[in-house]
């Protein structure tokens, strides 16, 4: 399988989302896309990082980019966590982690005490011709929306 790597093309790929479409990288050319990784629906983190792109959903729009959430929750999980925030974007159900690994977003992570494997919150974006130029890893959920816009602004 291939991996992301900045600067480079992002490989091709079709995943599920909710509103039971069907994302696929190649025919979002011309729209630039954010793709932002998340541990898990209904969790206090995640659900402030979703609230926070949703704030700012129309501004990505205005900078020509395309917002979605990614887990490896189910899309019935997604639908529900989508509809009880209000949720403008849709979200990747991930459940086989296949975005997971090309995106390389599988870590250890400490889970009362424990190393497990889970997914590191982390965001991506690529621009509007398929290629990563930016990438967030370990995320800090405060500031980092804002973060994101600007660089999304400063791109074509």
């Amino acid at each position: 399988m291939a991996t992301v790597e900045l600067d480079k093309p992002v490989p091709d790929f079709a995943a599920q989302a909710t509103g039971m479409k069907d994302i696929v990288l190649s025919k979002l050319n011309g729209w630039k896309v954010v793709l932002y990784f998340y541990p898990k629906d209904n969790t206090p983190g995640c659900t402030t990082e979703g609230l926070d792109f949703r704030e700012f959903y129309a501004d990505f729009l205005k900078a020509k980019t395309l917002v979605f959430g990614v887990s490896k929750d189910t899309l019935k999980s997604h639908e529900q966590f989508k509809a009880q925030h209000n949720l403008p974007f849709e979200l990747i159900s991930d459940t086989d982690a296949y975005l997971c690994r090309m995106f390389e977003v599988i870590q250890l992570i400490n889970l009362q005490g424990k190393q497990i494997p889970g997914v590191e919150r982390s965001t991506f974006l690529i621009d509007s011709s398929g290629v990563l130029r930016r990438e967030w890893r370990k995320v800090r959920v405060n500031g980092h929306v804002e973060e994101v816009l600007e660089a999304a602004e400063g791109i074509n």
